[in-house]
């Protein structure tokens, strides 16, 4: 089939880079969104799928809302037969969706309907899910409420972050996207609409909710963490000072809440169950360091309150 992708990020790059790579397929042309300053430098960057597409000369698209008339033209002169989807980060118009012969398909990073919405991979750490997995399915005018061609199922690990979990679901989720198109294409694949029952919604996940308050449980306070990890980032405070904060280890002991003690086997902190051990932080300014190495240097007193 005659395919355009749309996609932004990172965990879109296998999906892109396996859908370039097939022999039964054609990407004739990609949708990203338009490029961004980033970085320390402040620099104006190409998209992960922007970048990738300029590297095998696929023409790119950069339209700041997909409604925009010169866009819509465009498409509607490509006439691809099929619009794959993986985060590309913006709401698709009815005129948009209806171009493409067998509509556009998106890879969701969850077992919908499980988590619909923006941080689904995020949600299932923060929540404690056991399993996870990625879905295919129709897109239409809902928040991701069209019906589902295929899912693919992953279980998650105690230490997966956010930024693990999802590299691993990027790469089965491509597999997956690929055999729902070369399905769609033999006509032996068919949408079935999501079930009413078990509906949840991701929203996207801000700085704020990397904020570790450490009147929690323990359990509570390692999913959070986790589920922020590598982006937005969780974080604390210390001295008035944000202190970036790695995964923890949680540990079979008491200390009072949200109290630091410093060993020589690490840094121990208190939460409302047991207490937890840091590994590794990053002080204002700084890169990531161990975190007995930061509380050595930060010469912190004993009974230090953080948070």
């Amino acid at each position: 089939m005659r395919l355009i992708f749309a996609g932004t990020p990172e965990p879109a790059v296998p999906s892109l880079r396996r859908l370039i790579e097939s022999s039964r397929h054609e990407v004739i042309a990609v949708v990203t969104r338009p490029d961004a300053v980033a970085g320390r430098g402040r620099k104006v960057t190409r998209s992960p799928i922007g970048r990738l597409a300029d590297e095998h000369g696929i023409p790119v698209f950069t339209p700041r809302k997909p409604s925009e008339p010169e866009f819509v033209a465009t498409l509607t002169e490509l006439a691809p037969d099929c619009c794959p989807v993986v985060a590309y980060g913006a709401l698709l118009p009815q005129q948009v969706l209806d171009i493409p012969r067998h509509g556009w398909v998106n890879l969701h990073f969850s077992l919908l309907p499980a988590w619909r919405g923006a941080a689904p991979v995020q949600a299932a750490l923060l929540s404690g899910d056991e399993f996870t997995g990625a879905s295919t399915f129709r897109i239409e005018a809902g928040l991701d409420t069209g019906p589902v061609f295929g899912v693919i199922t992953e279980k998650i690990a105690v230490t997966d972050t956010a930024g693990v979990l999802l590299d691993r679901l990027a790469e089965t989720g491509a597999h997956l996207l690929e055999s729902t198109l070369d399905g769609i294409e033999d006509g032996i694949v068919q949408a079935v609409p999501q079930a009413t029952e078990g509906v949840s919604y991701a929203p996207k996940v801000d700085v704020d909710a990397g904020h570790i308050r450490w009147h929690q449980p323990a359990l509570a306070i390692n999913r959070r963490i986790r589920s922020v990890t590598p982006a937005p980032g969780a974080w604390t405070e210390v001295d008035g000072k944000r202190l970036k904060l790695g995964p923890v280890e949680m540990v079979e002991e008491s200390l009072p809440d949200a109290t630091i003690e410093i060993r020589k086997s690490g840094v121990y902190v208190g939460t409302t169950t047991t207490a937890v051990r840091l590994t590794q932080v990053q002080p204002e300014g700084k890169r990531m360091m161990p975190a007995l190495d930061w509380a050595r240097g930060a010469r912190l007193q004993p009974g230090t309150v953080i948070g």
